[in-house]
């Protein structure tokens, strides 16, 4: 019997009722690019038709910005999958999508890296 937390396409014991490449149509390469870190927002913006259950769950997910990592974690979904989902929901003008900005000293700082693997060690 489906989790009525989880919605209508889940079940505790079976896991997902519908496999992932149902979900995007057989599709696995989505037309707009992302990575695991690109940030999405809904646009306001409600596609008249071709919304399908996970598209609207996904467009529920993006009221700020949200990482598509993140929405992959919540719709139970292969990244790729939600990669398609997303570029549907782009291409419709559903949601934007752009790289997170970088505060601070550059992420890919090797002495910085060393300094946060030093304190992880420390700690552990």
């Amino acid at each position: 019997m489906p989790d009525a937390q989880e919605g209508p396409w889940l079940d505790d014991a079976a896991g997902r009722l519908i496999r992932p490449y149902t979900v995007s149509n057989g599709r696995t390469r989505p037309t707009a690019q992302f990575d695991l870190m690109t940030l999405v927002m809904a646009t306001g913006e409600r596609p008249r038709s071709g919304l399908e259950p996970d598209h609207v769950h996904v467009l529920d997910l993006c009221v700020g910005p949200t990482s598509v990592a993140e929405i992959a974690a919540h719709i139970r979904m292969p990244a790729v999958v939600t990669k398609v989902l997303l570029s549907d929901l782009v291409d419709w003008g559903a949601v934007t999508a752009r790289a997170p900005a970088v505060l601070g000293p550059d992420p890919t700082d090797r002495e910085l890296l060393e300094a946060v693997l030093h304190g992880l060690r420390k700690r552990l």
